[in-house]
This record gives structure tokens, sequence and C-alpha cells, in this order.
């Protein structure tokens, strides 16, 4: 074991190389004692030689597995998963020896290349946005396009709460067009079009950065040259690690209407159900002075009513009940014959 700094794998590193953790993981593995190199419990500043036997919690680390880069076919039906429980996924349709899985993915009834790896460093850097990685697609839809269909796509349209980038894109026939795209929304193609009154009857994708589809037939996959990965190691040398969402469609807190948001904005009446109007003005006059009926028997003076003394109602006992609208006369009964 050499804690030489100049030669060897730093152990967090080495670790983490293996797969089973992160590097900071690595360092708290490494702080609580569970890491050993050839027998001795290690520090930080271990460098790992050739050879060098590296155990965490008393298991000894298998080395990384050479990286695999594969380029894939893939048909439609086909659901980019690595769960095996679901009929038609791609681990199941390539039979890689391997346990790999997709870069990004192609949704089920599309089809054409995608990419499968075990190497899970290079994913976020080729699928992020911000990286700018070009991805090309032949779409074909249910009915002939315009100029101004091709002017909107290529400018960017409203979806997922997001707006689509500038992408390029040019005709090919009546009703079939070319789009690369550096973005990779959810379904964008799809929702792009028919944000415009179209639908996607086909919709292939012909190349990924620089690997391109060219001679395999749907349902069949090849390796990556190494020429090809020199390429793409070259451009993503400076690509983000970071992983990007693609936006979904959220809930927002969007000011609701103004008859829901206050019964004080409402007139009295024109809310359906709003019978107790709770924190409203009242719909009866003098609101906020408690209304109490005239008492009994308690004829009020005439001077609210220009001096002239009203006859009293006969409220008799009934707590100042009107008289019946149906009776003739102001309420006085007929006489019996």
């Amino acid at each position: 074991m050499s804690d030489e700094s100049t030669a060897g794998i730093r152990l967090n590193k080495h670790i983490s190389d293996t797969g089973i953790c992160s590097r900071r993981e690595a360092d708290e593995f490494i702080e609580q004692g569970r890491v050993t190199v050839n027998g001795q419990v290690a520090d930080n500043g271990v460098q790992v030689q050739p050879g060098d036997e590296v155990m965490v919690d008393g298991k000894r680390l298998r080395a990384k597995p050479q990286a695999v880069y594969l380029v894939y076919n893939k048909p439609v039906g086909i659901t980019c998963t690595t769960d095996q429980s679901v009929p038609g996924n791609i681990i199941d349709a390539v039979r890689y020896r391997q346990r790999i899985f997709p870069i990004g993915r192609l949704d089920k009834p599309s089809e054409g290349l995608i990419l499968l790896t075990n190497d899970g460093d290079i994913v976020n850097r080729i699928l992020r946005a911000g990286n700018a990685h070009e991805k090309e697609y032949v779409v074909t839809v249910n009915r002939p396009f315009d100029e101004a269909f091709l002017k909107r796509m290529s400018g960017g349209l409203p979806i997922l709460g997001t707006r689509t980038l500038p992408c390029k894109i040019r005709r090919i026939n009546a009703t079939t067009f070319n789009i690369i795209l550096t973005q990779g929304l959810n379904r964008q193609i799809r929702r792009m079009t028919e944000f415009l009154g179209y639908n996607v009857t086909r919709l292939i994708r012909v190349r990924l950065m620089n690997i391109r589809l060219t001679g395999l037939k749907a349902g069949q996959w090849r390796e990556l040259t190494r020429a090809e990965m020199d390429v793409i190691n070259e451009m993503v040398a400076d690509s983000s690690k970071t992983a990007e969402k693609s936006p979904r469609p959220r809930k927002t807190n969007r000011p609701k209407p103004a008859a829901a948001q206050s019964n004080k904005d409402v007139k009295p009446g024109n809310a359906a159900g709003n019978k107790k109007n709770t924190g409203s003005k009242s719909t009866k006059p003098d609101a906020g002075t408690r209304h109490t009926p005239p008492k009994a028997n308690a004829p009020r003076s005439g001077s609210r009513n220009g001096g002239k003394q009203q006859p009293a109602r006969p409220a008799g006992r009934s707590g100042g009940k009107a008289p019946s609208a149906g009776r003739s006369g102001g309420g006085a009964k007929k006489p019996r014959r």
C-alpha cells in the first residue's frame, strides 16, 4: 500500500469507480473506518495501486466493468425501460450479455436510434439540453403542411409550461419533414405538431450527435466504434454532468376568478347557493343594525309620519304577523250569512 500522492488512484475515486457509491459517500465510508486497503484501515490520503485489495465492510470491491456503448434501431412497440416485468422492454429486446440501460428514451410508437450503455457518467452529459447536443428526426404527419407550419415549428412553441428552443427544420415532401432538436422534452415533437393541429403518423430518430442509424435494420444493434467514442468524448468533455428534467404539466396557483375570491366582490343574491353571505355585506336594509320587529299592542306615535297617527294593525298576540294577503278589505272578516 502506498500513500504517495503522485502515483495510483485516490481511494475515494477508486471506490466510486466501481459503481457502488458516489465519491462523497466513499469519503463517509473512509471516515467511518469501514474501508481497508491490503488489510489495513485506510484514510482519505491513500493512493490505490494496481493489485491492491480494497474492501468495504469486509467485502472486496470488484473492478468496474469495461464500458459498453451500443447503438440500437428501436422498432415501434418497444418500451425504453429497464423494468423487465414490462412486456416488450428494451432490455429483453436487445438481450445484451451485461447490464445496460438506455440513454434517454423514445416513445413506444416511435422508432429509430437509441444508445445503451453501462456508463452512468456519460448519460447526463449527452442528455442535458443545456449541452446543445443534436438529435435528428424524420417525421411524417397526417396531412400536408405549408411554410407557415415549418416557420412556427422552427421558432419555438409553448408546450409543457415552457417554450421550445428554436430548431432546424426542412421539408422532405408534402407530409414529411426533417427536424433537429437540442432539447428532449417529453413527447416534444408530437406535442409541437399537435399544438399546430397535426398528428404524427411516423417518427424516426436518425441521428444522435455524431452517431447515425445507417446500416441497421429495425431491431438490430451494434457496438460503437473507437472512432465514434473518441468524437463523443470530445463533444461531452465540457458538458455539465447535472441531469436536466423535462418540464411537466404542473398545477399553478393562478388567481381565482373575482367571483370566487371573496364574497365581498359579489353582489348579494348573485352567487349560487350563497345563502349566508358570510363576511359580506348584509342583503337586508340597515346592515349592521339588529332588526327587531315591533312589539305587539305597542302602536307607534305618528311623529314619523307627518304627525298623522296610523291606526294600529290588528296584530293580536301573534308577534306582529301581517294579515293574510288573501282576505279582502284589509283583512276584515266578512259577516256570516
